[in-house]
């Protein structure tokens, strides 16, 4: 069984990610392919949106998000890139960007004018 001490730190969770792609030789056995991943990730993604527009519970969302950010993580394992530090680039990027709403609904996105 998967023993865990820090269960809130982003390396427990990179380890477990890692422990259990090492479990299914990922590497070796197609699970790292980048294509096949991204395409598991469309499918969870699926799975997150019926959750929202079919009303399920917050605990079938949660799971689904779960599964999502699993598949992202191992992205980073597959990719061997630092993604918490891909992170923290990213949010330190779009803190200093400046919202807009758009449809009623508020944006933070690079608005480029054309």
């Amino acid at each position: 069984m998967l023993k865990i001490t820090n269960q809130d730190s982003y390396q427990s969770m990179l380890e477990a990610i890692q422990a259990f792609h090492d479990k299914h030789d990922f590497k070796n056995n197609g699970g790292e392919d980048l294509v096949y991943r991204v395409a598991l990730m469309v499918e969870e993604l699926g799975e997150i949106s019926s959750c929202v527009t079919k009303g399920k519970s917050k605990q079938d969302l949660a799971e689904e998000s779960a599964d999502l950010l699993i598949l992202l993580m191992g992205i980073a394992i597959s990719a061997e890139f630092n993604l918490n530090e891909a992170f923290w680039q990213k949010m330190e990027k779009i803190n200093k960007r400046k919202s807009k709403m758009v449809n009623g609904r508020i944006r933070v996105s690079e608005f480029k004018k054309h």
